[in-house]
């Protein structure tokens, strides 16, 4: 994860592409494979991840174009986690470390969503790629799960192009980091095949 000041300039230069409304990030849930407890190694969605850092399944974040104001709506852990895992960072600490300072528990994201297309603001969203996000989406906006792509935003899409296209000096650093190891790996691994 970067420092807070690299989302919130995400967040802000998204917001002077898409104009108007809110933008809505659902993050990634786990997935189970044969228990529900018994989960696949978790990988955040790319956009929440990009524009919010968060590794926390069954987060979700919002970005006020509007109001020039950000959101992350997740559930604190309870006590029973808590014996499990020991003491958890709250969502308002996380989100701090996004440089978010709203937060809300994730029960309360369909009530802002809901309140937003009341007072008619386009709500914008990118094609879901799960099917668990299809469903949620589905409920948040009120649309049979086949019409959601009738309502995907192109704005939002088109945000997202330019700016991720377009490589920071910190994110080159991560992917040759990356490749280094990959590197490493491989010339390690060669003389056994050799």
């Amino acid at each position: 994860m970067f420092n807070s000041e690299v989302y919130t300039e995400r967040r802000n230069a998204l917001r002077k592409l898409v104009k108007s409304g809110i933008i809505l990030f659902p993050g990634n849930t786990e997935a189970a494979y044969n228990y529900p407890a018994n989960t696949y190694t978790f990988r955040q969605d790319s956009n929440f991840s990009y524009f919010f850092g968060l590794e926390n399944p069954d987060f979700a974040g919002i970005v006020d174009v509007d109001n020039g104001t950000d959101y992350i709506f997740g559930n604190d852990f309870e006590i029973d986690d808590i014996i499990w895992m020991g003491p958890q960072p709250k969502v308002a600490d996380l989100a701090a470390k996004a440089g978010v300072k709203n937060t809300a528990p994730f029960s309360e994201l369909g009530d802002f969503v809901t309140n937003a297309i009341k007072k008619q603001r386009q709500v914008h969203f990118t094609p879901a790629y799960r099917g668990e996000t299809v469903l949620q989406l589905s409920s948040l906006l009120g649309l049979k799960p086949s019409a959601l792509r009738d309502y995907v935003s192109m704005d939002l899409i088109h945000a997202l192009v330019k700016m991720r296209s377009i490589k920071s000096d910190l994110e080159i650093a991560v992917i040759e980091k990356a490749v280094g190891v990959a590197w490493h790996m491989f010339t390690t691994g060669m003389p056994v095949f050799a």
